[in-house]
């Protein structure tokens, strides 16, 4: 099913409905404020609740990334993601998994899923912008008070958490489209402008550190609720953006500041909802219960909420998006596997591991186990499926039996649509009631060992080799793989590390783009599509849609488009 989009104006959509993630219209309690229907800047930004479903909407927003966009079964941070060294297109589908299969012409500025997600992102910025001029408004009187804070506090925090958003949004357009136009104030009705224009990537960068500096001040190390920012997540976020901008020292002070504050931790033993039953530490992070920091995830500096049948907490597709279709393997005719909750429930397999990145992985490394990467499966009667029905068995194969999946010849144009196909393990799970439908439970955004990897990058672009290897042994020593010496680490190394800890979880394309490796990593290892991307391809073409609305100047494509 095709979703519909709003045709986007450059930047300029108003602030999303945020009263349906945080009001109930049948509590007694809102009978006599505004009707919903009334509520606009002025009566919404006067008290630090009304602030709180401001902050509610613009987290909302954020887990757009992680939700479904333009089609059916299209998870908006695919972009992000998909097309890499890593991770291949395999299903084939409309939108942006055509692009990262084919590149060339399909990689054009009329593109559907480029200009929802440009048009998003700014959803993203306006939203802030609107946030942070009320905050700071003097012409009217604001009640700060609520909550643990004080009314000083509330009023920071409020404003820190905008701004973080706004330069994780700029993070976002600075990576995809370089140039883009730097706003700072909040535009709707008669303030919609058509006059853009786009302002030096370095510019728009140096506003996304300020921001972030800003908010490191005044977010607290624990989230405020669950699935908000942590000190932790904005420092995180700082030492990535001084590698950006050649910096590894400054980059280096912010990793430290994370990795050295006692509240974040490595998982390094079991625990919680899967605790007693077999399995890895590196995996119980990863497991519905046991994602937040209050569930005992020590390791999450944010962490994106979803929640079943609950209004406002929006739908995660990360499972329908990777996990393959096991359910259509063929064996002699037979298509053996039921849909389960035990197996994740659904997949779509839209977006694959790469087999160099399945190959990156020692025999005994945690993270390539059975727990955490799945490579086969095994034949289960009624009662070992139960409450679904018993797999069926091909001719000669008995319950018990192991089918192990075959990635002998990598994903290409030849060999695609392939069900066949192992898959990361961390996006399964489904609702218990409903295994075809969309994934809810919450998502581990970012984590330390991310930042552990951003330490090793800068101390090895400072000469610290032996430095940058211990700090990734941290890592590899979690997960049982063998230790490293200062002669392993270079560049290709460390980005081969991040694959094997961060699959499905960093921004790969991003990773690549900073480290000057897309087009040559994608090249080598990516078979269905590598071999048609281009320099061109390392930015996206601003949309077309954007340029004919700004009609006030001159608004350039990107080279190439």
């Amino acid at each position: 099913m095709k979703y519909s989009t709003n045709s986007p104006t450059l930047l300029l959509v108003v602030l999303i409905s945020v009263l349906a993630v945080s009001c109930d219209l049948f509590d007694a309690s809102n009978l006599d404020e505004t009707p919903p229907h009334l509520m606009t800047g002025e009566t919404m930004y006067t008290d630090y609740s009304g602030f709180q479903a401001g902050l509610n909407g613009l987290y909302h927003l954020a887990r757009t990334e992680r939700s479904v966009s333009t089609w059916s079964h299209m998870m908006t941070g695919s972009m992000f993601m998909l097309g890499t060294d890593n991770q291949a297109t395999n299903q084939f589908n409309p939108g942006f998994y055509l692009i990262a299969q084919h590149w060339g012409d399909h990689n054009n500025a009329s593109h559907e899923e480029i200009e929802f997600a440009f048009s998003w992102l700014y959803q993203m910025v306006n939203s802030a912008n609107t946030i942070i001029q009320y905050a700071e408004r003097d012409d009217i009187e604001i009640d700060w008070s609520g909550g643990s804070f004080s009314a000083d506090e509330n009023k920071n925090i409020i404003l820190a958490e905008a701004h973080a958003l706004r330069a994780w949004a700029y993070r976002h357009l600075t990576f995809g489209w370089g140039d883009v136009p730097l706003a700072l104030e909040p535009s709707s009705g008669a303030t919609i402008r058509t006059d853009w224009t786009r302002t030096p990537v370095n510019e728009v960068r140096e506003q996304i550190v300020a921001d972030l500096e800003f908010a490191e001040q005044y977010i607290p190390v624990e989230p405020i609720n669950p699935g908000r920012l942590t000190k932790g997540a904005v420092q995180h976020y700082l030492a990535e953006m001084a590698l950006v901008n050649d910096d590894p020292e400054t980059a280096l002070t912010w990793a430290d500041a994370v990795i050295n504050n006692s509240a974040y931790q490595l998982i390094t033993e079991r625990y919680g909802v899967r605790a007693n039953q077999p399995g890895v530490p590196f995996m119980d992070m990863h497991y519905d219960g046991n994602t937040n920091r209050d569930e005992g995830n020590t390791e999450s500096l944010w962490t994106f909420q979803y929640g079943y049948d609950m209004t406002g907490a929006g739908e995660g597709i990360s499972r329908r998006y990777h996990l393959t279709r096991y359910w259509n393997i063929s064996i002699d005719g037979v298509n053996p596997f039921q849909i389960t909750h035990e197996r994740g429930g659904q997949g779509y397999g839209r977006g694959s591991i790469t087999k160099f990145a399945l190959e990156l992985y020692e025999q005994q490394d945690d993270r390539f186990s059975e727990h955490a990467m799945r490579t086969f499966f095994v034949l289960k009667d009624a009662e070992a499926n139960a409450p679904f029905a018993a797999d069926r068995l091909p001719p000669g194969y008995a319950y018990g039996d192991t089918v192990r999946l075959d990635w002998s010849e990598d994903i290409s144009p030849t060999n695609r649509t392939t069900p066949n196909w192992p898959y990361s393990r961390k996006p399964e799970g489904a609702n218990p009631g409903n295994v075809l439908s969309v994934n809810n439970h919450n998502d581990v955004y970012l984590r330390l060992a991310d930042t552990y990897m951003l330490k090793a990058e800068a101390q090895y672009l400072l000469g610290n080799e032996a430095g940058a290897a211990e700090t990734i042994n941290v890592i590899r020593r979690r997960s049982n793989a063998s230790e490293i010496t200062a002669s392993d680490v270079d560049i290709d190394f460390i980005l081969d590390e991040r694959s094997r800890e961060l699959f499905l979880e960093e921004h790969r394309r991003w990773t690549l783009l900073r480290t000057g490796k897309l087009v040559e990593r994608t090249r080598a290892y990516n078979n269905n599509g590598g071999q048609f991307i281009t320099e061109r391809d390392e930015l996206f073409p601003i949309p077309q849609s954007v340029i004919d609305t700004n009609l006030g100047e001159d608004f350039p494509q990107n080279p190439g488009f």
